[in-house]
């Protein structure tokens, strides 16, 4: 999508399981992350991104998701246009995820 980097849920699955440094991150609303999230992701609303993207790491593949894949798109495009780091985008978002058959798990209560 536009030219940005995409892995599948079976692609990110395999990532994962294979040991890879990746840096899951989670860019919906507090509302839709309490329905579940992908175990291991950090959540970072979209609109915080301009305020936290000096702080992801540079040693760790970064995989934006969102619930369909458009705003973690958009996270992408932001990411490599502001620091030149070219994130991943989860095809599909939490979606296409969940309908893999892949876990979703409630986030820890802080």
């Amino acid at each position: 999508m536009f030219g940005i980097r995409e892995v599948d849920a079976a692609g990110l699955k395999k990532m994962l399981d294979s040991g890879e440094k990746v840096h899951l991150i989670d860019v919906r609303s507090a509302s839709e992350v309490a329905q579940g999230i992908i175990e291991g992701s950090e959540f970072m609303p979209l609109h915080t991104l301009p305020l936290r993207m000096n702080d992801l790491p540079k040693d760790e593949t970064i995989v934006f998701y969102c619930r369909s894949g458009a705003r973690s798109a958009q996270a992408c495009m932001f990411l490599a246009q502001n620091t030149g780091i070219e994130a991943v985008n989860l095809r599909g978002g939490i979606i296409s995820w969940y309908q893999s058959g892949m876990k979703v798990v409630l986030p820890n209560a802080a």
